[in-house]
């Protein structure tokens, strides 16, 4: 087999026109020059050079080899320079995923400011559903990075909880309710009202019945409905209250009232998760944490 780095000795020795000339330029002794070229003609099983007065021209088989050899030193300058980018962050792929909440409000701004600061780097973007945990994923490094609400003391092995932002909780009244009147509300005021349900079991409505616990009560369903904007729909229809997490609310159906919540207010806590440091990652992903962090307000 070839040796590439003999064939670069070669290149050399051509583009210059003599021996000494090449170990000159390479730093090496004209006999280590004549001792590479006579190994790669051995390893070629053909002559590569042949002397011209002081100096030497490349026979066919040593023009062939020399051009493979400059084909070959642009590869591996051009491989060391996206090597570069990629130690740097400036290039890679990232795979996020995201649950439907945090789309519009986190990842599509943090996207946005990391394609501006570093449009070489691509995103792959993926929806979780309500009811799968990705944290998996990226502990398996099927992914980057991944949101996620996480509930207290909830950790898993080989992961880091990068905290973003805490998301409280709002009232959705209907138009015409008792309390509609109010700019926020205390959580121990719904204690008696029906509730409609827009969370599936998991930490965001751990969130809920926490707070509803420590005012006193314990929400009653008489609706599930699993989503934001169906909820909505059946507040506005008098079918009871809701709580729906201000990044969830979106568009307000014109039959309700939204009011803070107080005393206490429910939150649900947004992190993003990452393998823990000294795993092997996109040096991209810090620059997309930083996105996020900017767009949360927690630089």
């Amino acid at each position: 087999m070839l040796d590439v780095r003999r064939m670069q000795v070669l290149r050399t020795v051509v583009g210059v026109g003599s021996v000494t000339g090449a170990a000159a330029r390479l730093g090496y002794t004209p006999s280590a020059v004549s001792q590479q070229i006579a190994v790669l003609e051995k390893e070629a099983g053909v002559a590569l050079l042949e002397r011209v007065g002081r100096g030497v021209r490349p026979t066919a088989a040593g023009l062939l080899l020399t051009e493979y050899a400059d084909a070959i030193g642009r590869q591996v300058a051009q491989a060391e320079a996206a090597l570069a980018d990629l130690r740097a962050g400036r290039t890679g792929r990232l795979a996020v995923r995201y649950f439907a909440t945090a789309g519009a409000g986190l990842v599509a701004p943090a996207v946005a400011l990391l394609r501006e600061r570093l449009p070489r780097v691509q995103v792959e973007l993926r929806l979780t559903a309500d009811t799968e945990d990705p944290s998996a994923e990226v502990s398996e490094g099927r992914a980057d990075l991944a949101l996620v609400v996480r509930g207290a003391g909830r950790e898993v092995g080989g992961l880091r909880p990068v905290r973003l932002l805490d998301d409280p909780y709002l009232a959705v009244l209907p138009r015409g309710h008792r309390l509609a009147g109010r700019r926020s509300v205390r959580l121990g005021e719904l204690a008696e009202e029906a509730f409609v349900g827009s969370e599936w079991p998991g930490p965001c409505l751990d969130a809920q019945l926490d707070a509803c616990a420590v005012a006193g009560f314990r929400p009653r369903f008489v609706v599930e409905s699993e989503d934001y904007v169906t909820a909505q729909g059946f507040v506005a229809a008098g079918l009871g209250v809701a709580l729906v997490p201000r990044l969830g609310l979106g568009s307000r159906h014109p039959g309700v009232v939204v009011r803070e919540v107080r005393d206490p207010a429910p939150v649900r806590t947004i992190h993003a998760v990452v393998r823990e440091a000294g795993v092997p990652q996109q040096p991209a992903l810090g620059a997309f944490l930083d996105a996020l962090r900017e767009v949360v307000g927690t630089e």
